[in-house]
């Protein structure tokens, strides 16, 4: 079973006991967190498509710690112009287990 759900704006293929990585949500180390906007659930072959989500549809999910992420570098250069330029960027995201998707 494997459901399409959206999480802080973007879209995730879960399914129950997967670790995902999601942007920084608002609720501490250890808590339970419910999911209702379900785009797509799919059970052995029966898929549920809803428009836009399935009604009904929740995913619960326990959150297990909050990290940034790899180190992204943006470099920037003009040549022939001596400019250059070096950013270097971690994103915070939240670590989450799929606990329940329920109809």
């Amino acid at each position: 079973m494997y459901a399409i759900v959206e999480i802080a704006g973007q879209q995730f293929k879960i399914e129950k006991d997967r670790k995902v990585y999601v942007q920084r949500l608002q609720a501490e180390e250890g808590s339970q967190v419910k999911f209702d906007r379900v785009m797509l659930v799919a059970n052995d072959g029966d898929v549920k498509v809803g428009a836009p989500t399935v009604n009904g549809a929740v995913v619960t999910a326990t959150v297990n710690k909050h990290l940034k992420g790899d180190k992204v570098l943006v470099f920037k250069k003009k040549r022939r112009k001596g400019y250059q330029k070096l950013n270097g960027h971690r994103q915070c995201l939240t670590q989450i287990t799929i606990n329940d998707i329920t109809l």
